[in-house]
């Protein structure tokens, strides 16, 4: 661990190239989301994603990366299945290392944002399942 970094600047930097899903689900409302690339295989692809996500498998980022987003300055938000998956950490480093200057990685991946109760897309249509109140707790109700 470097002694010379800060709290602060850890935090800060953790920040800048993290987000979760309420708030990446904040900017999509608003009209302000990023292009947000789902790396998954296609079976976890086809399983359910996030509404208006491209599919791009990790082992095809690098390639095919400039055709869906030519703008390198282009804010990215990056996931896969959750926090027991690297794929998004691989998949945000490779596009950092193709001079992606604006990427950030999706907190708890796919698993998170449907544990928060967000809309998922499959093959099967849209839905949405109940929020998981260890994520996504549910407001007590005035008495």
């Amino acid at each position: 661990m470097d002694s010379h970094l800060t709290a602060a600047a850890f935090f800060a930097a953790k920040l800048a190239f993290q987000t979760d899903p309420s708030d990446l689900a904040a900017a999509r409302a608003a009209g302000t989301a990023p292009l947000v690339l789902d790396v998954r295989s296609r079976q976890g692809w086809d399983q359910g994603h996030l509404p208006g996500a491209v599919h791009l498998p990790l082992a095809d980022l690098a390639t095919r990366i400039g055709a869906i987003c030519p703008d390198r300055a282009a804010e990215i938000v990056v996931y896969c299945w959750g926090p027991g998956c690297n794929g998004s950490t691989r998949g945000a480093l490779a596009l950092t290392e193709l001079g992606y200057t604006r990427v950030r990685e999706l907190i708890g991946g796919f698993e998170y944002w449907v544990r928060e109760g967000l809309a998922v897309e499959s093959v099967a249509g849209r839905t949405r399942r109940a929020p998981d109140e260890l994520t996504a707790p549910v407001p007590a109700l005035a008495s």
